[in-house]
Order: C-alpha cells, then structure tokens, then sequence
C-alpha cells in the first residue's frame, strides 16, 4: 500500500480496530494501534496517534482514554448498539420462523461483529436457545423486498403459491401462479402474511411470504384501492388470520367470564363484547369460518357456544361429528 493512500485511509483503521478489539475492560494501548496500524502498511508515530484519536472526537466518535500507571490506553465507550440490545436482536432473529437456518447465522455473524470480539461470544451462547422450527424458503428476504418496493410503485406482483409434499419439499401447487395487487405485508402468529387483492375474485386476500415462490414486480399498476381503503387492518388481523380457508361471516359467540382473557387475546380489545347476567358474555365477530376456526372453539371446549348464525352452529356441529366419525382401518 503506498504511503499516501495508506494515510488517507489512517483513520479509518484506527476506527475499525477500537470499534471491534476495544470495550470498557478491554482498551487498547497506543502500541497496540500503532502495531496494528503497522500490520495494513501504515506507518504512525505515537504523537500522531493522539492527534488522531482527537480528531475522531471532535467528529463525534465517543473515545475514552484510560489512564493508568500500567500505561491506559483507548477505547470505543459508544457503539450504535449496546449487548443488551443486541442479544435481544439475536434471539429475535433465532426464534424467527420466517428467517431460515442458514439466513439466522448469517444475521447473527454480523450482529456479533457489531459487539466487539471480547462480547461476540456472550452473542454466541445465545444462539442455542432452541432447537425451533424455520422456514426453508430462501426467496423470502427477496420477495419481502420486491412486496415493498412493487407497494412503493404501485405495481402488481406475480409469484407461484408453493405447498409442501411427502419429500419435504416446497413445490408448486397445481395451478400456482397468482397475480395480485399487494397492499399490506402483516406479521401475525409468527409468519409473514402479504394482504393483497385478487382482481380475478375481487376480494382482498392473504398469503402466507414463507409460501410463495420468487416474487416479481409487473409493470401494470394495483387494483383494489376502494377495497382495501374499507379494511380495518387491526381488526382484519385479529379477526381473521388463524382462521383461514373459508367464508366470512358475523358470528356471535357466548363464553363464561373466565375466558375473557382468551378472547381478547385472540380478538382484540376493540372486540364487540356484551356482557349478560350469571357469569358470561357474547362477542360478536367477523370470522372466516373454517377447519381452524372451528379447531379453536374446540380446544376451548363446551365453554364456547355458538349463538348464531344458525347456520354456522349446524356447520359446527357437522364439522364435530365428521372428526368424531369411525377412524379408517
């Protein structure tokens, strides 16, 4: 490296070495800067490395210097982030199913470099909190930012809808390819969920990111503005997510006190509720009637009845007898 470009690059070697080698415990003496500055070809003096380190203070680098009668030295005291904030990161990026094995470890590499070699490894013991489920699709970090970007523009997406088989394998569903108008990306039950509408079928849609094959971002511009402007996302998220592949409908259900607790957990504290007499209450909610919603009423017990729709008591009543019938042989 030529001496006048090593110079020119000076201080940022001195910035890059305190950031990841120097902490509050851990200060660097001047010998040690000038033997590391030495080590990329850049010569220094120790008066020139006062003046550096001067230098980068008066730019707003927080820089303490340690006297000691063993020699003191410098060290970064202010850094974007303090451990405490980034262990919460790492465990936010480790218990993340949408964020894939291989992406965590990455993510979690440039985190602990974010922490200096000396706490990296307080980083590290974190990463084995779990042995928990990620998705494998590693399109989703791309397709994430092609759903921004294609909202930004106000342009459709196209994409495949993908579903697992017996290999465990993500493949394309028989007549996969979709093209929607997305409109909200909604993080709901540990997913990533992309509200959309469906021009086709006029209805606002959600699709589940870690589910859809590569996204792309058409030149023909969104529909569904009037649709979507009708959507209290809030309510849509609390409502509906969970409790997919079905028809929409008004359902008012009644539960004893006790579980009030459980039906705002799921519904919102927004939720329509109305309080009877002897210990219970009705809520009245726009669900997706479906496997899963009914799933839910069942882990609930004989504690949820519904009240009406009639219609969708009978549809409950039929969905229970169904998973009651004669298991097959």
């Amino acid at each position: 490296m030529a001496k006048s470009s090593g110079q020119k690059l000076k201080l940022l070697y001195i910035i890059k070495f305190l950031s990841e080698n120097t902490d509050e415990f851990h200060p660097a003496s001047t010998a040690d800067i000038i033997s590391y500055l030495e080590a990329n070809d850049i010569h220094s003096q120790r008066k020139s490395i006062y003046d550096d380190v001067e230098k980068l203070c008066d730019f707003g680098y927080d820089i303490v210097q340690v006297h000691s009668r063993l020699g003191g030295g410098y060290y970064m005291a202010g850094r974007e982030f303090e451990l405490a904030e980034l262990k919460l990161l790492v465990d936010a990026v480790q218990s993340s199913r949408f964020i894939t094995t291989k992406k965590s470890r990455s993510l979690i590499r440039k985190l602990e470099q974010m922490a200096g070699k000396h706490d990296a490894g307080k980083l590290q013991r974190q990463v084995y909190v779990a042995g928990r489920i990620k998705t494998e699709n590693e399109s989703i970090y791309y397709n994430i930012d092609t759903i921004h970007r294609a909202i930004q523009e106000n342009r459709q997406i196209a994409f495949q809808y993908l579903d697992w088989n017996l290999k465990k394998e993500l493949v394309p569903r028989v007549n996969s390819e979709r093209t929607v108008s997305p409109w909200a990306l909604i993080w709901q039950d540990e997913y990533y969920y992309l509200a959309a509408f469906d021009s086709r079928d006029g209805v606002m849609k959600h699709y589940r990111v870690d589910k859809m094959g590569r996204a792309e971002v058409l030149k023909t511009a969104r529909a569904g503005m009037e649709q979507f402007a009708r959507v209290d996302l809030a309510a849509y998220t609390n409502q509906i997510f969970g409790m997919y592949g079905g028809d929409e409908e008004t359902v008012t259900i009644q539960f004893p006190d006790r579980l009030i607790g459980v039906v705002l957990d799921r519904f919102g504290r927004e939720a329509d509720i109305r309080q009877l007499p002897e210990g219970f209450f009705r809520i009245r909610a726009k669900v997706t009637v479906s496997g899963q919603f009914f799933g839910w009423l069942t882990g609930i017990g004989k504690d949820a009845v519904i009240v009406s729709p009639v219609s969708v008591r009978e549809q409950y009543r039929r969905w229970l007898e169904g998973i009651t019938g004669t298991m097959p042989s």
